[in-house]
């Protein structure tokens, strides 16, 4: 990797940072606020922390496509300036439904698409997955300083106080971005015509289908928890909000002696595969204890490693089984079936995560969660079962 390229790497990185750090940090804080908000419901809650996902992932490809008509810095700073505006809107809201205007207007900000295409212009081919590492990085980054952060913060500055710091690090990226990121020097190619083969050849093939539902279960089942574990810890436990922080420490660090052995031993055995099935697994098993449980912080915390250890090794396999999956010529059309269908997990979980808590008690977000997990495991399984049949096919009709 070039100097150049490097930092390219790190300035995207930082853009994407400065995007995520705000939203992550409202995911433990916002089904804590129901009091906060004029006709609030759990339902509603659960709504206002999903729906950010449908915008997302409704507006993607048209960010990506007006990044390839207008260039992606200004289409980028747009979807940056919209962002912040859905931040100030939820910051000024009184009533459940401003904040649902503003948590849609933050998706609607959906500039991952375009910062990709951005990386894509600025750097080489083999340099390219160096890059896409920097930035997951950086979003892994956010997640846990965001899950430690927001606790504290929402204690000093309550819920519109963290809006408002998602108008500033808005503000911040759009400096970043202009300041800090190259400027592409390639001219872009405008693409008129839908390929419909690539589409396909994406939906017709079993093993990119297990991928996308494997993201779209485990960002459902992560949305859907994180209506229910904040209002667990502070209504069952009586643990006040200043200090779920020191919970979630204790959670994301212990959790990575779940997720470097499954990343070290997956890829060195070349068994990602087997090692997919365990993390559902430990989902499972997640799911029950958490249903069970709810009483004991202990035991409570043990769940929570195991849900947190293969949430993020999830999160950090599946993008890579996606690129060695597809062909180069259809790899952009499969990431962005892949990211669509992240971003409906998250719509659909928030939703029904808050409809069965409100409707079912905070049980019953886990014992659903339990079973979408199962349909995923069987889903997997079968799925497995017809790409080595048809890679089977393949190598008999190659003899």
């Amino acid at each position: 990797m070039s100097a150049a390229e490097l930092k390219t790497a790190l300035s995207l990185a930082l853009v994407f940072f400065l995007r995520m750090l705000p939203l992550f940090m409202i995911l433990p804080i916002l089904s804590l606020a129901n009091d906060d908000y004029i006709y609030s419901t759990p339902q509603l809650l659960g709504l206002a922390l999903g729906i950010y996902g449908l915008t997302q992932a409704v507006f993607q490809i048209p960010f990506g496509m007006l990044s390839d008509r207008w260039g992606r810095k200004p289409i980028i700073v747009l979807g940056l300036i919209i962002f912040g505006l859905g931040s100030l809107i939820a910051a000024m809201a009184d009533s459940i439904y401003g904040l649902l205007i503003g948590r849609a207007m933050q998706g609607a900000g959906a500039v991952a698409a375009a910062i990709m295409a951005l990386a894509a212009d600025l750097t080489k081919e083999e340099s390219r997955t160096k890059v896409m590492a920097f930035i997951g990085i950086s979003i892994g980054a956010a997640f846990s300083i965001a899950f430690i952060a927001g606790p504290i913060l929402y204690t000093y500055i309550g819920i519109d106080g963290l809006f408002y710091l998602g108008v500033c690090f808005s503000v911040l990226a759009i400096i970043a971005l202009l300041t800090i990121v190259p400027n592409p020097t390639i001219k872009i190619e405008k693409i008129n015509e839908l390929n419909t083969q690539k589409i396909k050849a994406v939906f017709s093939n079993p093993a990119l289908i297990k991928l996308n539902i494997s993201i779209f279960s485990s960002h459902l089942i992560l949305m859907a928890n994180f209506v229910a574990i904040p209002v667990s810890l502070k209504e069952s436990m009586q643990i006040i909000p200043a200090i779920h922080w020191q919970i979630y420490l204790k959670v994301i660090f212990l959790s990575l002696f779940i997720m470097v052995p499954f990343i070290f031993f997956g890829e060195r055995l070349k068994k990602e595969k087997l090692f997919l099935i365990c993390s559902i697994l430990l989902i499972a098993c997640s799911q029950i204890g958490l249903a069970l449980f709810d009483f004991n912080l202990n035991i409570m915390i043990v769940f929570l490693i195991l849900f947190f250890g293969a949430f993020n090794y999830l999160e950090a396999l599946l993008p890579s089984m996606v690129s060695k999956t597809t062909y180069e010529n259809t790899k952009g059309t499969a990431l962005g079936v892949y990211s669509t269908s992240q971003f409906i997990g998250i719509f659909i979980g928030g939703l029904v995560g808050g409809f069965f808590m409100q409707h079912h008690g905070l049980a019953s977000v886990h014992l659903l969660c339990l079973l979408i997990t199962f349909i995923w495991l069987c889903l997997t399984i079968i799925l497995s079962k017809i790409e080595q049949l048809s890679k089977n096919e393949l190598e008999e009709k190659a003899v």
